[in-house]
């Protein structure tokens, strides 16, 4: 919503959105004609890809391309003759990603990637992708194009970190430290220092965090809409990133990082390939090793010491405008899927403005 749908927006392009705003208790933008879905949770999920086949269906009865962002829906995709051309935007590694899925039986993660790797095979013939990594084009026969998920960044740097608050902005589930938030969240109290959780969380890790929140230890949010999330984690401390050591994360850059930096606000991260680096590099927080809480309440206060907390803060901002800003980004974006609204194997594209559904 925030960045492609927002940049098909701007060139003047209608679209459609199907996504399970009442799940998330969200209210669709005005901008865009909205179908509601129900959200796919645990193993529970015939119901929603069935209503998933019905939105489809419904959203690209005008529609001149269709965006899918999610494995899952190319079973739910309209009948080839009934239905325009297909991007599948790839945002993870699928088969990398089971590790993360704890609800799945152990011996459906194993049976699974065969069957991944036959439908990603299928959908690269019969489909157009891009790819929100590099890596990720190791998983395909062919190049395709590449576009990350990069952040809008104030022209001006945010205020400076201040020494009372640490921030986590994202979704919340174990794989992701959820339980090492909590525990860092006990462990900074004694020093005054309080920690902001800002995002939906997995049912699993849901009555950790009420809990620590009853016991004053933390303050969870829920899901705030990205643009105020962000706004709010302005002026913190440190951003935290504790992401496990699993093989859907270690080929991408977590968006987070970007998004920290982006509004001034020093990292502490965990040792994924590129998340590291980018701090490394750039000089713009710390690196602590996986599950380890003593190193990220110790990166903590050292941080709050640290004269130069407002410098890592600035080479953040100056690195994430100079790279990482989707504006930059966007008009390829667009461009390409212009391009393959408009060809020849896919629906006659209109005059001017397509209706796209995401």
């Amino acid at each position: 919503m925030h960045r492609q749908i927002r940049a098909l927006l701007e060139a003047g392009h209608e679209v459609t959105y199907v996504a399970p705003f009442t799940h998330c208790n969200v209210t669709a933008s005005t901008r865009v004609r909205a179908i509601d879905v129900p959200r796919a949770v645990g193993r529970r999920r015939r119901r929603a890809i069935r209503a998933a086949r019905r939105a489809l269906r419904l959203g690209t009865r005008d529609a001149d391309l269709l965006i899918v962002h999610d494995m899952e829906l190319l079973f739910a995709l309209p009948s080839a003759r009934r239905r325009p051309p297909v991007v599948w935007d790839v945002h993870e590694d699928t088969e990398g990603a089971l590790a993360a899925k704890v609800y799945l039986p152990e011996w459906v993660r194993r049976v699974l990637p065969p069957l991944i790797r036959r439908v990603a095979a299928r959908a690269e013939r019969r489909l157009h992708l891009i790819l929100a990594e590099d890596a990720y084009q190791e998983r395909f026969a062919r190049p395709h194009p590449v576009v990350r998920n990069t952040t809008y960044v104030p022209e001006k740097p945010p205020q400076p970190p201040g020494e009372n608050r640490v921030v986590y902005v994202g979704h919340l589930s174990e794989v992701r430290g959820a339980v090492e938030l909590i525990e860092v969240a006990r462990r900074l109290a004694p020093y005054g220092i309080r920690v902001d959780l800002v995002g939906p969380a997995d049912v699993a890790v849901r009555p950790l965090l009420r809990d620590a929140q009853r016991e004053g230890l933390l303050d969870w949010f829920g899901y705030v809409p990205n643009r105020h999330a962000l706004r709010m984690a302005e002026g913190a401390l440190a951003g935290l990133s504790l992401l496990h050591d699993l093989p859907n994360y270690r080929q991408s850059l977590p968006t987070k990082v970007i998004e920290y930096m982006a509004h001034g606000i020093p990292v502490i991260t965990t040792p994924l390939p590129m998340a590291a680096a980018m701090v490394n590099q750039v000089g713009c927080g710390t690196v602590v090793p996986f599950q380890d809480v003593d190193a990220v309440v110790r990166a903590v206060l050292r941080l709050r010491e640290d004269p130069e907390k407002a410098a890592m803060g600035v080479r953040g901002h100056t690195e994430a405008l100079r790279r990482h800003h989707w504006p930059d980004h966007a008009v390829e974006f667009v461009r390409q899927l212009e391009e393959w609204a408009a060809a020849p194997d896919g629906v006659p594209a209109q005059a001017r403005r397509r209706a796209v559904a995401v």
